[in-house]
Order: structure tokens, then C-alpha cells, then sequence
């Protein structure tokens, strides 16, 4: 496995979740390297927030859940990515994900990146007691149920996972795992 500092690209994976979806996406598009992991309901979801594909293209490198066992995972193991991001995280992802379910392509991103011991970063949506999410057409209130912030808890304790619950928590995140990166490609190469 190479050095994992010579690893220079973001695995970001997109699920059908439409709240913080804008945000997501414009914090990926100004890191660099950023590579897109488009679960089916992404793609169903991102038109209806005026997100087309090929806009999307235009910035990054698209990896579509087209196949049934998730090939696109296998560019884990061409030891190019340092982090694995998903951002936003549906409750069904984060579910998925604390109890080891691997049947969409960022929950088997996740899976195997916990595998290959390449750090995570989940962006969980429903984190709050009352969340106020804009649908496509409309603000609406939510309240997560028990079984959200115990799904949430639960994937707090995997390895290899930080669990973020804001737009600001995930750029923190972001940013102190790249000065962490730079620090071990300076290291590397000198």
C-alpha cells in the first residue's frame, strides 16, 4: 500500500439528502482534487435543488451507483484518496453505516475506507431535535426520533469516522485534515 501521504485526492460521497445539500457541494468545490461518489438517490435529488450532472462534471470527476456491486469502490484500492467525505448523510446512510450495511455506493465507500484505515468525515443531517430543512419547494420542520441520535452515537464510536453536524463543523474538519495531510507531505518529500 503506498505511503499515505502521497495519497492526493477526496472521495466525496453525495446521498439523497436535500438538507445542507447546497452547502455540501460548495464546500467541495472549492477544496482541490474532490472526486464526486453519486448514490442513485443523489441523482434523484440533485435536480430537484436545480443541481444538473453536467454541471456537476464541469468540477469534478463523477462516480456513479450504477452496478450492483458498487465498482466504483475499487478506486479505494489505487491508494489515491486520503479522506472519504459524506456529505450530507441521509439518517437511512447514517443507519447503514453504524450497523455496517454496505448496499448503496457511500456506504460501501465508507465500508471500505474503514477497512483500508482511510479516515472518514460523515456530515449527519439529522442531529438536532428540531431540524428546519429547505425541501425543493418548501421550508420544512422535522423531528429526528430516537433512533436518529442513537444511529448517530453508534457511528460516533467507529473507527476511522468523525462525525460533523454542521456546515462549519465539516469545514473545520476539512481544514485540520489538510494541514494534517500538509504536514505529512512535507515530511514525505523531504
Amino acid at each position: 500500500m503506498t505511503d499515505p501521504a502521497a495519497r492526493r485526492r477526496l472521495a466525496w460521497a453525495v446521498t439523497g439528502s436535500g438538507h445542507f445539500l447546497e452547502e455540501s457541494l460548495d464546500v467541495a468545490a472549492r477544496l482541490p482534487d474532490v472526486d464526486l461518489y453519486l448514490s442513485a438517490a443523489a441523482e434523484e435529488v440533485l435536480p430537484m435543488y436545480g443541481r444538473r450532472l453536467d454541471e456537476l462534471k464541469g468540477r469534478f470527476r463523477i462516480f456513479r451507483d450504477k452496478t450492483a456491486s458498487a465498482v466504483p469502490v475499487g478506486t479505494l484500492y489505487e491508494d489515491v484518496y486520503h479522506t472519504v467525505v459524506i456529505a450530507p448523510a441521509t439518517s437511512n446512510t447514517v443507519a447503514k453505516c453504524a450497523f455496517g450495511i454496505s448496499d448503496t455506493l457511500p456506504t460501501n465507500m465508507f465500508a471500505q475506507a474503514g477497512k483500508l484505515g482511510i479516515p472518514s468525515i460523515v456530515f449527519a443531517c439529522d442531529t438536532e431535535p428540531v431540524v428546519v430543512t429547505r425541501a425543493p419547494h418548501e421550508w420544512v420542520t422535522l423531528r429526528p426520533r430516537r433512533v436518529e441520535f442513537d444511529n448517530l452515537e453508534r457511528l460516533r464510536a467507529i473507527d476511522h469516522c468523525l462525525v460533523v453536524t454542521s456546515p462549519a463543523e465539516l469545514a473545520a474538519a476539512l481544514d485540520e485534515r489538510f494541514a494534517a495531510l500538509a504536514r505529512a507531505w512535507n515530511t514525505s518529500s523531504s
